[in-house]
């Protein structure tokens, strides 16, 4: 996975029953926008990531937007 800082991040639920978590990256700590990462959640809090095996992430860049129009 390759991220950057301002990348929207959404990770799936660990267990049936949660919701996803959504959040935006504020710092890439790896090499190349490897993990791990800062993520600032939607619910305000702040923290360190390092999605392993098996981790469904989305990440998403506000520049790869297409264009509203």
């Amino acid at each position: 996975m390759e991220a950057r800082v301002g990348d929207r991040i959404t990770m799936a639920a660990e267990h049936v029953g949660q919701s996803t978590r959504e959040g935006v990256i504020r710092e890439v700590k790896g090499e190349g926008g490897a993990p791990p990462y800062v993520v600032e959640w939607a619910d305000g809090h702040t923290g360190l990531i390092h999605p392993g095996p098996g981790s469904v992430l989305r990440c998403q860049h506000p520049d790869d937007e297409p264009a509203a129009g």
